[in-house]
């Protein structure tokens, strides 16, 4: 499950990485046998998508995709180099890569490096103990029932304060548990199935390993009852609740709550956020219910899934068989390099990130994007002025909230110090548990402290953008800034339609659904009046509405509930870089390229940058578990909502890009 300590609306889903800026591939061709006002993401996709079919060991193959396998190639030869010829500031994360590239070591260690974990497991002799163990389990990244964390408190956004929020699931999502479809459930045996196979893996005789999956499976679906929806989770409001350590133990008396906090290292604390107040207390009657007998099979399951990555080929391969073919329809398992470079990006993100920076990052990017910002930022105080559903005294809130949201550009002022994590040749599960560790006490450390405001949650390569609602900033790392999405020398009107779009997105997310609770410093508060809020809800029912209607590989819908922040975000950003583009214009004309008008290139630059194909599989996991819109969807729906859209193509009433009832918040 997701944690919310630091709430964060990104572009995608999934955080990417970036690539280097290299001699960028034309803009996709046209599909001129398809009408673009019938659909406009088949207008200017189909070409794309033809000639990039998914590779074998892909989910999907996006643009996006294809930009990170370029910027992993770059990252490959960077890691290369510095496993070669290390230096002082290379060398940990040569180490780092160079053991996990190192198989043959990985498969004589055998289970060898995760034998005192699970011989730690296996001691446990009364469920007294448990509190300790979890939080040696959390500490090295085990995701066991709950998640303890630190983020910045919703009253109080300038602190930093304990939260415990729900977790423990071997399933991408609490749904999953208790869809009655064949396919759900059918997905619910091949995962029993996989449990059994790992556990088998591990040394437990087969009928053994059989039953101990049943009973794991029992145990994580108690887990989900308890669990809030993603749906719910969106309502900020519904995942806050400050609370005393003794209400807290009054949720969960089964469990002992101050040696849990005392055993991870996290800094005294008199009161916490209890995200999910009743999840905790599903998680109590889990431990009084459950054997202790069951509990350890549970825990030895969330040991083994979490490290199966860097366990012997036997591991990597069920948990591909699972997690990568089931799941997600891979033909192919990723090449070990490229699951290597993931894996330093995220043990040691900032210091692979330093030595990108210093070797791709374009001088002046940094400029021109700060003035794109600035042009919408003019464009959507100018939104903000005309909206007619707004009375004056929210409008003037608004405004506030604008004025003080911060931005942060392609890489941090100040890195992060790696000096106390340990990286030892040869050790590559050693390294895994040690950086999580690592990570985790720099994590629980700030709690009681002040936020970090110049801390970045996404590295420096990363293809990807977010709003941070706490900080009230929108935030572009520097792999996003480049082409498809920004191009110093690219025709400006591309330049607004992609880039000018993501950060259109990201700004309006401070005002989505979820964002608009919180104010210009990031407290929850509200700071609308009844009307307008009224009035917010009606415009974003629309939205709801509109986008529930969309189906994926058949019959799968869209949530558009689930979607309504991104929905919200993608309608009033894309609508907000188009008046930032005539800012950026002051009245002059731009000259046709191509044959294409300036807004008709927009609208185009803005379409291509979505293009991609998606096995079935995890075109039912996106709609069940990701709060963005498939991509055609992302598209035709938004562009169905813009008259200048409709001008721009000619399109007449009556066409599928022109609805009868277009929706607009922002």
């Amino acid at each position: 499950m997701v944690g919310r300590a630091m709430w964060r609306a990104g572009l995608l889903a999934l955080a990417l990485v970036g690539t280097a800026p290299a001699e960028a591939a034309p803009a996709p061709e046209l599909d001129r046998a398809i009408d673009p006002c019938t659909d406009f993401y088949q207008f200017a996709c189909n070409k794309w998508i033809a000639a990039n079919p998914i590779p074998a060991d892909r989910s999907r193959w996006t643009r996006f995709d294809a930009l990170a396998q370029e910027t992993q190639e770059s990252l490959h030869k960077l890691l290369d180099e510095a496993v070669a010829h290390p230096t002082d500031e290379s060398r940990k994360i040569a180490t780092y890569y160079g053991a996990c590239m190192d198989r043959s070591a990985i498969e004589q260690a055998g289970l060898r490096p995760l034998q005192a974990e699970l011989d730690r497991i296996d001691a446990l002799d009364g469920k007294a103990g448990l509190p300790l163990l979890l939080a040696h389990l959390h500490a090295i990244g085990v995701n066991a029932f709950f998640d303890f964390e630190s983020g910045p408190d919703d009253e109080d956004s300038e602190r930093e304060i304990a939260q415990l929020v729900q977790g423990g699931l071997g399933l991408p999502d609490r749904d999953y548990y208790f869809r009655a479809d064949a396919d759900s459930v059918a997905l619910r045996e091949a995962y029993r199935a996989h449990v059994a196979a790992m556990l088998s893996l591990s040394g437990m005789a087969k009928r053994a390993s059989d039953q101990a999956a049943a009973a794991i499976l029992s145990l994580e679906t108690a887990l989900a009852k308890a669990s809030l929806t993603r749906v719910e989770r969106r309502d900020p409001h519904a995942v806050y609740h400050l609370q005393t350590l003794a209400a807290l133990s009054h949720l969960a008396p089964g469990f002992d709550w101050a040696g849990y906090f005392k055993a991870s290292g996290a800094p005294g604390f008199d009161r916490l956020n209890v995200a999910e107040p009743g999840f905790v207390s599903g998680f109590d009657a889990v431990l009084t219910e459950i054997p202790l007998d069951s509990i350890k099979l549970y825990l030895r399951w969330q040991l083994l899934d979490r490290f199966a990555g860097t366990l012997p080929a036997a591991f990597v391969t069920e948990n591909f068989e699972f997690s990568g073919k089931r799941l997600q329809g891979q033909a192919e398992i990723a090449p070990q390099w490229r699951r290597c470079v993931a894996s330093t990006d995220k043990a040691l993100g900032e210091a692979l990130g330093k030595l990108y920076v210093a070797h791709y990052v374009v001088p002046g990017t940094k400029d021109r994007i700060e003035q794109l910002i600035a042009d919408l930022r003019t464009a959507f105080a100018q939104d903000i002025a005309t909206l007619p559903w707004m009375g004056d005294e929210t409008r003037r809130r608004a405004y506030a909230k604008l004025d003080a949201m911060a931005e942060k550009i392609a890489f941090p002022a100040h890195w992060r110090d790696y000096t106390g994590l340990e990286v030892k040749p040869g050790d590559a599960l050693g390294n895994v548990t040690r950086a999580a560790a690592f990570e985790t006490r720099r994590e629980l450390g700030k709690i009681g402290g002040l936020v970090d405001h110049g801390e970045w949650h996404m590295t420096p390569p990363t293809i990807n953008a977010y709003y941070s609602r706490e900080e009230n900033s929108i935030n572009f790392p520097a792999g996003i800034l480049q082409l498809p999405f920004f191009g110093a020398d690219r025709d400006d009107v591309a330049n607004y339609g992609a880039i000018g779009g993501v950060i259109g997105h990201e700004m309006t997310h401070g005002f989505d659904d979820a964002g608009r609770h919180f104010g210009p410093h990031g407290v929850l508060t509200e700071w609308w009046t009844h009307d307008d809020e009224a009035g917010f809800l009606e415009r974003s029912q629309c939205f709801v509405d509109q986008y529930s209607k969309y189906k994926v590989n058949g019959d799968a819908a869209v949530n558009g509930r689930l979607t309504l922040g991104e929905n919200t975000a993608d309608n009033g950003g894309l609508r907000v870089a188009l008046k930032a583009l005539a800012v950026h214009l002051g009245g002059k004309k731009s000259a046709d390229i191509d044959g294409m008008s300036t807004q008709q290139r927009f609208f185009v630059s803005f379409a291509q940058l979505w293009c991609g194909d998606i096995r079935p599989q995890a075109a039912v996991k996106q709609v069940l578990t990701d709060p963005h819109s498939p991509a055609p969807v992302r598209v035709n729906a938004t562009l169905s909502n813009m008259p200048e859209f409709a001008a721009a193509f000619h399109c007449t009433a009556g066409a599928p890009m022109v609805p009868k009832q277009a929706c607009r918040v922002w």
